[in-house]
């Protein structure tokens, strides 16, 4: 499973619903004007952006394991403290931040709970979603639908911490984190028609791409057409419904 991808790559994946995600995200969190945020698993910076449009570039961090994503976020957000590292070594002080933000990333800490452990330490407010990947993320859901219908086997991504209502809730409590709350936020994407929503899967990002490019031709091919028929067959334009699931700490 890789996420070393470019930006226009990512934002073609997953990246074309945080036009949505990332005012729900923030607003989860509180952040306003004259406070201090940081992007947790930036990724080329879709949320930072968010966060940079409500705060300043000064008042805005951002951390990525990813070179590619963390040369993308500089870029596209400059003036931005961006760093390459992990979430659960956050190399800032303690209360360095009014709020740390994690989105989509819980599920791919090598450790979620010192993940969260560690944004609790360096911000007061903390907050993290993840795809409801059984039900509420549509792109997901007919993906993996699809692969159990030509490989009853395959894993899919059901069991990955936070997909689940409740998960990130239990993450932070056994973190030691208390006052948390939990929801949904409900977002969506549009896609110019089937082939715009198949191709970003054959880029090889995160479990599902990785599936798709490890399958030989035939297989692949079975594959999209198992998912073209899931979706209706859809002959133009279309929007996907989307569902993350999220809880947030605060003080």
């Amino acid at each position: 499973m890789t996420f070393e991808a470019s930006g226009d790559r990512y934002d073609r994946w997953v990246g074309r619903y945080l036009p949505e995600l990332a005012p729900a995200l923030a607003d989860a969190a509180g952040v306003r004007p004259g406070q201090r945020a940081l992007d947790v698993g930036c990724g080329p910076g879709g949320l930072t952006q968010e966060l940079v449009a409500r705060l300043g570039p000064g008042s805005v961090g951002a951390i990525d394991p990813s070179e590619p994503f963390v040369a993308a976020c500089r870029e596209r957000n400059p003036g931005v403290d961006v760093r390459l590292g992990v979430a659960e070594e956050l190399p800032f002080a303690d209360g360095s931040f009014d709020a740390a933000l994690a989105s989509l990333v819980v599920s791919f800490m090598r450790d979620p709970v010192l993940g969260s452990r560690e944004m609790a330490r360096v911000a007061d407010v903390v907050v993290a979603c993840v795809w409801d990947v059984g039900d509420g993320m549509e792109m997901l859901r007919v993906f993996w639908e699809a692969v159990a219908a030509i490989d009853p086997g395959a894993p899919g991504e059901k069991g990955m911490i936070g997909t689940q209502a409740g998960d990130l809730g239990r993450v932070f409590r056994e973190a030691g984190l208390g006052g948390i709350e939990e929801g949904a936020l409900d977002v969506g994407a549009y896609y110019s028609g089937f082939d715009d929503w198949w191709e970003p899967f054959e880029f090889g990002i995160g479990p599902a791409g990785s599936y798709c490019v490890s399958l030989d031709d035939e297989r692949r091919s079975a594959l999209r057409e198992e998912c073209r028929a899931l979706l209706g067959d859809p002959q133009g334009p279309f929007r996907a419904r989307a569902r993350a699931w999220y809880a947030v700490r605060n003080p």
